[in-house]
């Protein structure tokens, strides 16, 4: 026997449906918890949501070409080889969708932070802004508590150390 499902309760239940898609569906605010994504990283490992709540984390987004992305990247360099022996992964997320340029710019620049071209994911999981550099802050709870827009000074960039 068919089930019939009165009107209104069809569409009440599809519109609680779809607010919960829409909540999951837009980025944080600072405070918010933080929905990770699955991405790949430059040089083959994934990350899904079970590796990210391993640490604190700061992202960077970036691209080989912005001259701003240029200076703030040694910058997260020095933040990264500080972090080594502490709980802050540090990750940069190339706009960027050619490998071997990536590839390139990281040697090149002697960096040697996680890398990945799955910016989109990121993106929609921290942040609905496009501008780069952007780097955001997420605690080990999983908890956006920075996000910041341009290029940093290098002793703010090493100041994210205290999330660690």
């Amino acid at each position: 026997m068919k089930r019939v499902i009165p009107r209104r309760s069809f569409l009440l239940s599809s519109v609680s449906s779809l607010a919960t898609l829409a909540a999951h569906a837009a980025p944080p605010s600072v405070g918010e918890k933080v929905h990770w994504p699955t991405v790949t990283l430059l040089d083959g490992p994934t990350l899904g949501p079970a590796q990210w709540a391993e640490a604190a984390t700061v992202v960077v987004f970036f691209s080989t070409r912005c001259g701003f992305c240029r200076r703030h990247n040694p910058r997260i360099e020095a933040l990264f080889q500080r972090a080594q022996h502490k709980t802050l992964r540090v990750i940069g997320a190339a706009q960027d969708r050619d490998a071997a340029d990536v590839r390139r710019y990281m040697r090149e620049g002697g960096y040697h932070f996680d890398v990945t071209l799955d910016d989109g994911p990121l993106r929609a999981a921290l942040s609905a802004r496009s501008i780069i550099p952007l780097t955001c802050v997420i605690d080990r709870q999983g908890i956006l508590r920075e996000h910041i827009p341009g290029e940093m000074a290098e002793d703010d960039v090493l100041g994210l150390i205290k999330w660690a």
